[in-house]
């Protein structure tokens, strides 16, 4: 993807990005890789351990949007070509990340959030932000939401029906990639965030978390 966006013009990678978009809040994401809870049987959940299981990841695929969100507002603002190229290269594993989360809802003959349009939006405006500031507080964005995120699913791993292990597979390998990030964009030179952002950072994952979470 990154080598091909290298050679777009900025009404080409305009259109890209719009189309991105459309596709990412429509569950239309395709994964290169295959899913990891392919390897584990469909477990066989009773109503509570199946809507318990549904709305978690729910809360993941909804996380998901916003990661892509985030990767595309900062690519389109990055002023380096090799930074705009690393976050796409990590935009590409997130959209595994959204296709296998969205494979697992249908699984479990549930939906996403009915607020995905509006969490891409938002999304997309603070990874924007965040890389007007410069590529150094863009990448230290990258680092504090990544190691946020591999928090946030260490808690989904813990509180995941026992029996749920097809969607526990598929949030281990999403941490693992989360914490690669992270280290990456920090290697990259990302910047400490100051303290009030991160603070902020979590106020607002809480509110999402919660609201995706029945909705």
């Amino acid at each position: 993807m990154s080598h091909v966006a290298r050679h777009l013009n900025p009404l080409d990678r305009a259109l890209a990005d719009f189309q991105r978009a459309l596709d990412t809040v429509a569950g239309a994401a395709v994964a290169a890789r295959p899913s990891p809870g392919e390897t584990r049987p469909i477990p066989d959940l009773d109503t509570k351990d199946r809507r318990h299981s549904a709305g978690l990841m729910r809360v993941n695929h909804t996380g998901e949007v916003c990661a892509q969100a985030l990767y595309d507002g900062q690519a389109a603002l990055a002023r380096d070509p090799a930074t705009r190229e690393h976050l796409e290269t990590a935009a590409a594993e997130e959209t595994d990340h959204l296709a296998w989360c969205a494979e697992r809802l249908r699984e479990l003959d549930d939906r996403p959030s009915l607020f995905n349009p509006l969490w891409y939006a938002g999304s997309f405006a603070i990874g924007a932000l965040a890389a007007w500031a410069g590529d150094r507080w863009s990448l230290g964005f990258v680092v504090e939401t990544e190691r946020q995120v591999e928090a946030h699913l260490g808690e989904h791993l813990e509180r995941l029906p026992t029996a749920d292990t097809r969607s526990r597979a598929i949030l281990a390998t999403m941490q693992s990639d989360e914490a690669r990030h992270a280290d990456n964009a920090l290697a990259r030179g990302g910047a400490k965030l100051p303290p009030p952002v991160p603070a902020l950072m979590r106020a607002a994952s809480k509110v999402m978390k919660a609201v995706a979470y029945r909705l």
